[in-house]
């Protein structure tokens, strides 16, 4: 029953989030040109925004709270087990965390899954970062900051007095995480404002 469960859930969730990348367009006077598979689709631009608080249990059950990471540069990503390019994601987000989170940066892992599966799948991933679960409720966190679509994975950038940066539809690689960096250390820094990190974010 769970097995169905899930499958079920995830053909739900894979089909918004092609309905999401894919909205149908109004005819056109000229064939657009195609697309490449390493194409990715960014959130479209919002207003400035400071992230919403909220609350979700941990893998262990526990109620966990957004300002329990408060004064941090904060990598939230949207994720789920059945997700591929989700999982090729997990490592490079340990070492990120490994390497920064001395720094002023933590990753936060919000599964938009069933508790059973992510606990299952937490056991052989060993994250050294805190993990959230929350199904429908994962994905009202995202919405909360104005986001209108969503895919997975899902990246959202927050500076360390709460204010939203950015976000990131696809699955991260090193040079993005190196541009986060770079970004955010700048910005704590005072060299950069805010805008100016917004318009880097959005050029990911």
């Amino acid at each position: 029953m769970l097995i169905f469960a899930t499958a079920l859930f995830a053909l739900l969730c894979g089909a918004l989030f092609y309905a999401a990348r894919f909205p149908l367009a109004e005819p056109q006077a000229a064939a657009p040109a195609a697309a490449t598979s390493s194409t990715t689709v960014a959130p479209r631009k919002i207003e400035t925004v400071t992230h919403p608080e909220f609350t979700l249990p941990d893998i262990a059950g526990n109620p966990r709270s957004f300002s329990e990471w408060q004064g941090k540069n904060r990598l939230i990503n949207f994720w789920a087990t059945w997700c591929a390019p989700c999982r090729r994601e997990i490592p490079l987000l340990k070492a990120f965390r490994d390497a920064q989170s001395t720094n002023g940066f933590e990753v936060i892992g919000i599964a938009v899954d069933f508790p059973e599966a992510v606990a299952e799948y937490a056991e052989a991933a060993q994250f050294n970062y805190p993990v959230l679960v929350g199904e429908q409720d994962a994905m009202a966190v995202a919405e909360s900051s104005g986001i209108e679509f969503i895919g997975m994975p899902f990246t959202m950038f927050v500076a360390s007095d709460g204010e939203y940066l950015g976000a990131f539809i696809g699955e991260l690689h090193q040079e993005h995480l190196d541009t986060v960096v770079d970004v955010m250390t700048r910005l704590d820094r005072g060299e950069i404002d805010k805008e100016k990190a917004r318009n880097e974010f959005s050029a990911l």
